[in-house]
């Protein structure tokens, strides 16, 4: 009798597998800076720490066009009704405008002659600039604290609720916006550096794919990419069936992205924060019936916005006793408030 062998199953068939790829590396999410880790002057030894970054309110000013314009605009408005001294010379001017304007703080230093009389008004930078205990000012110098004399400095602020030591900008709580904004657009840079507006998802459910296959188009998709891209591909798949591969463009996911409304919206706190009518900036208007009379808008601007502003930084005339900020009569037709 012959005796039965045992024969092996045969192996059983290698099964179909979702396999998939990226087309590109990831881009890391922007780091925003640390600006408001704390909100009242903490005192470290030596002097009075201000109660938000100085640096990241620097740093902050390019980091949106409309913050940045409106800053600007102001400057300019007040530089051009400006009257200079004797004392204060109109690029001196300029910088105390803008320091007061980006941080809420204004220092000028006063130079006196050996005979204790005025010679003249300078600009000691906002961003380097810290108040002492005993009520002198110090300079941060590469590492190192300039002292200046008792009564050199002569300090403007714009008021702050939590503490009387530094001032604070009126535009701090647009910040968020201004951030929100700059990530968008550097979000939509990166995006079309990167290809990713000419980029697709490949779709493969046919069944007839086997992972030969699979290398094969992954090897291609691969030497398809870099410098002379968008290059057709050619695959070929017998007996496939309809939809077996499936191109999806990445554009249409990002078209829903609101690009564009972000952009408005955070404009509009922007502006909001800083009140500088759209038209003033060269913002196109969207709707038709525009943004109404640009003349009108500058007169209501000037009137309650600069004219504020140049009363407070008269307040310089006040701490030295000397007529050292003068403005000009506003130059055409100015409504009365």
């Amino acid at each position: 009798m012959a005796k039965a062998t045992k024969v092996d199953a045969p192996a059983p068939a290698n099964k179909s597998k979702a396999e998939l790829f990226t087309f590109g590396e990831p881009e890391p999410v922007l780091n925003k800076r640390d600006v408001m880790s704390y909100f009242h002057s903490a005192f470290n030894g030596s002097y009075y720490e201000p109660p938000i970054s100085f640096d990241g309110l620097a740093k902050s000013l390019p980091s949106n066009a409309h913050h940045e314009s409106a800053i600007r605009f102001k400057v300019n408005q007040l530089a051009a009704h400006f009257i200079p001294s004797k004392f204060l010379k109109r690029h001196e001017f300029t910088r105390l405008a803008t320091d007061y304007l980006v941080f809420g703080n204004l220092f000028a230093e006063q130079r006196f002659s050996r005979m204790g009389n005025l010679l003249e008004v300078t600009t000691c930078l906002a961003r380097w600039t810290r108040a002492k205990k005993d009520g002198r000012f110090i300079m941060l110098i590469d590492g190192k604290e300039h002292e200046f004399e008792d009564g050199a400095i002569i300090h403007l602020q714009e008021p702050d609720i939590n503490q009387e030591i530094y001032g604070l900008p009126t535009y701090v709580a647009a910040l968020q916006s201004a951030w929100l904004n700059e990530a968008a657009t550097l979000f939509r840079r990166k995006y079309y550096l990167n290809g990713s507006h000419a980029g697709f998802v490949m779709y493969v459910n046919d069944a007839a794919a086997n992972p030969e296959d699979v290398d094969a188009l992954r090897k291609a998709m691969k030497d398809a990419k870099g410098p002379g891209n968008f290059r057709n591909l050619f695959y070929y798949s017998p007996n496939g069936k309809k939809d077996g591969i499936q191109i999806m463009p990445l554009s249409e996911v990002a078209a829903k992205d609101e690009f564009a409304s972000m952009k408005n919206v955070t404009r509009d706190d922007i502006l909001a924060a800083h009140r500088v009518p759209p038209q003033l900036l060269g913002i196109v208007p969207v709707n038709a019936g525009g943004f109404g009379s640009i003349q009108d808008a500058a007169e209501v601007f000037h009137n309650n916005e600069i004219r504020p502003i140049m009363a407070a930084l008269e307040g310089l005339n006040d701490m030295t006793g000397e007529k050292v900020i003068e403005f000009r009569d506003y130059v055409g037709k100015v409504k009365e408030a």
